[in-house]
């Protein structure tokens, strides 16, 4: 699995410009892709599914333009 890292919360935010609560409602209607449970207490996102998020959303931009 090379290239592939568990983003925390915050490094998700910062990638996205999203703020916490923006970031779990898109979540919760099917938006963004899901969080993965690593633990009780600890949760990550998958970087490979948050660039690809980014790429449609980036790419939705360019075609209104």
């Amino acid at each position: 699995m090379t290239g592939v890292r568990m983003l925390k919360l915050e490094e998700v935010m910062q990638i996205t410009g999203l703020g916490r609560s923006t970031l779990y409602a898109l979540v919760k209607s099917g938006g963004f892709p899901r969080q993965v449970q690593l633990g009780p207490r600890a949760v990550r996102w998958d970087s490979r599914a948050v660039e690809k998020w980014l790429a449609e959303k980036l790419g939705q931009g360019q075609e209104a333009a």
